[in-house]
């Protein structure tokens, strides 16, 4: 068992926290039951290692028997090492270790999509998690996240998206520049999530949404500049009814591509 939180080993784990140590090694942080179940049923070849406190593997027999099966050793930690090693405060008993597996942009327009989701400037890395979450909930084919986005195996992005960063394609790195010219080369249209576009209800009704779409959602506070607006086909707004102020942009996005998904299975 690793008791010893100050031990090279425990402390190389704690560094994937950060991004140069990501960079670095190419491996990234899974924390929780959820996530690494979530890995170990569709990715188990991504993981490296994984560590677990005695209560929480004997807790999660699911998690020690998928292990068992893709053939991992769990190692026992202590609750003081795990600490150490987890972005979190609370760890919830497991931590594991994975290699990094983006997507290429040419293989996600290969595949025919037909929804998307494109993050340029995202920035905050509940929203970008949420947002793969929303989009894999959805139905979509692919998330795509532009190099001004944070990074994708960021430890809040990865406990963000609940596991969904293993169920579909994610592609970083791309410029909007090139996505946009993929997208409309694979037969997408792009429209771009903007408070100052059209209703999304009058693009519902027009049938607007039925074809295969991407979807281009921006930075939280500054939303899409002029430039990223005019490599959209059209800007779409979701309309507020109410009196609130405006909508947290993980939640438009979740409205605008569940939009999308009912039009094109109606």
């Amino acid at each position: 068992m690793l008791d010893n939180p100050r031990s090279p080993r425990v402390r190389a784990v704690a560094k994937l926290a950060n991004r140069a140590a990501r960079l670095e090694t190419g491996l990234f942080l899974l924390e929780g039951p959820q996530a690494v179940a979530e890995a170990l049923t569709f990715r188990p070849e991504l993981v490296v290692d994984l560590f677990a406190t005695p209560t929480a593997l004997e807790r999660y027999t699911d998690i020690a028997d998928a292990a068992s099966e893709a053939g991992l050793e769990v190692e026992f930690v202590t609750e003081q090492v795990l600490e150490t090693m987890a972005d979190t405060v609370t760890p919830q008993g497991f931590v594991a270790v994975c290699h990094q597996f983006p997507t290429s942009v040419k293989d996600i327009f290969n595949s025919e999509p037909k929804l998307i989701a494109i993050l340029e400037e995202v920035r905050d890395p509940g929203n970008a998690g949420t947002i793969i979450r929303a989009a894999d909930a959805a139905g979509a084919d692919a998330v795509i996240l532009t190099g001004r986005s944070v990074d994708l195996y960021n430890p809040k992005v990865v406990r963000s998206s609940t596991g969904s960063i293993f169920h579909l394609p994610v592609a970083v790195g791309a410029t909007l520049q090139d996505v946009r010219d993929r997208a409309r080369g694979a037969g997408l249209q792009i429209l771009a999530a903007d408070i100052k576009g059209g209703d999304l209800l009058a693009a519902r009704n027009e049938g607007l949404l039925t074809a295969p779409t991407a979807w281009l959602f921006g930075n939280e506070a500054r939303g899409l500049t002029d430039d990223d607006l005019v490599l959209a086909d059209r800007s779409v707004s979701v309309p507020i009814y109410g009196h609130a102020e405006s909508m947290n942009l993980a939640t438009a996005a979740s409205v605008c591509l569940y939009e999308s998904a009912f039009a094109q299975r109606a």
